[in-house]
């Protein structure tokens, strides 16, 4: 059966985002910090490791930090440590098998559903990122999804394409716009899934050209929002999420679970319920990827379910996450049961 092919997406450059509003190397965390009342003990926290992963740091994620040492648990989560350096067994560097189901710029991990890796720039890089070691030089082709395109328009069974990277909101709106309406041209897909965590650290990405496409779009829209922590979650990614809820796309959740940084009972209370004043729904917690580089933030599966027990007894059903982990290979997320 013959299908209609989109027309090549042409390249664009990124969204905006001033250089300099983006922290990407030592000296200049130590600046920003000391011209917030860091001291010499908390300064000198905060000299990093050099890492084949660089820092990248936005300063509306940095607004958020409020004990500039490795123990805050927003900066413990993309400040560079010698604990990186440790070589782990059983820590890989393609923890979920994404190399042996990618198609160019296509996974196809689960049934009924496509992930296109849109780019390979994200706002902010997580220590912890399942995909710090990812070869985004194979998945992409430049500037042209045509052949992943093509891919999802003969396959019927395909109805939900979810748009990842690196992060698609690093996009410019007019190349972003592109994508989606080229995933409209494909009369069985039904919903579109945007993978993101610029809307919490870059907030002002979310801006009003970007909310009339996903009004407008026939398509069903699921944003995916990623927050590990309330503290994240200020008074501009409110704003950012609930503009995005208004736009008439279902919001939810994905946090991963991290050593030192919401591994309690009262941080993961506080998180989902400031979630929840935002407009989104908690959906997964993520046991950890065992990524090369981030064994320092695992948290055992025991200690992972007496705490999601605990949180069941303190906030209401809709806010308790589901507990999962990714097992290469598995046709599904696989979920780990509380005690």
């Amino acid at each position: 059966m013959s299908r209609m092919i989109p027309r090549s997406i042409a390249p664009d450059a990124p969204a905006p985002q001033s250089q300099a509003g983006v922290i990407r190397n030592p000296r200049q965390l130590r600046a920003h910090a000391k011209a917030r009342g860091a001291g010499p003990d908390a300064l000198r926290a905060l000299d990093t490791p050099h890492s084949d992963f660089p820092l990248r740091i936005p300063l509306a994620l940095l607004d958020r930090v409020r004990n500039w040492d490795a123990d805050d648990p927003v900066l413990r989560q993309v400040l560079p440590t010698a604990e990186e350096q440790a070589d782990v067994a059983g820590f890989v560097d393609d923890p979920v098998g994404e190399a042996q189901r990618q198609n160019g710029a296509l996974l196809q991990k689960y049934a009924g559903r496509a992930l296109l890796i849109t780019t390979q720039a994200c706002d902010v890089h997580c220590r912890y990122c399942f995909r710090r070691s990812f070869d985004y030089a194979t998945a992409q082709a430049p500037g042209n999804f045509d052949a992943e395109f093509a891919a999802i328009a003969d396959d019927d069974s395909i109805q939900e394409l979810i748009l990842s990277g690196g992060d698609p909101l690093t996009l410019s709106t007019r190349r972003f716009g592109a994508i989606v309406r080229a995933a409209e041209q494909i009369p069985h897909l039904q919903t579109l899934r945007i993978h993101t965590r610029s809307a919490v650290v870059h907030p002002a990405r979310v801006t009003q050209p970007l909310l009339e496409l996903l009004r407008q779009t026939r398509l069903r829209v699921v944003v995916v929002v990623h927050a590990n922590t309330a503290a994240e979650l200020g008074p501009a990614a409110e704003q950012a999420l609930r503009a995005l809820s208004d736009s008439g796309a279902m919001l939810l959740n994905q946090a991963v679970l991290l050593a030192g940084v919401n591994d309690t009972v009262e941080s993961q209370v506080a998180l989902n319920r400031r979630l929840f004043d935002c407009g989104v729904l908690p959906y997964y917690l993520h046991q950890l990827d065992p990524v090369a580089g981030a064994a320092h933030f695992q948290v055992s599966d025991a200690q992972a379910q007496v705490m999601l027990e605990a949180l069941r007894a303190r906030v209401p059903g809709y806010l308790v996450p589901k507990l999962v982990r990714e097992i290469a290979g598995a046709p599904a997320k696989t979920p780990i049961s509380t005690i």
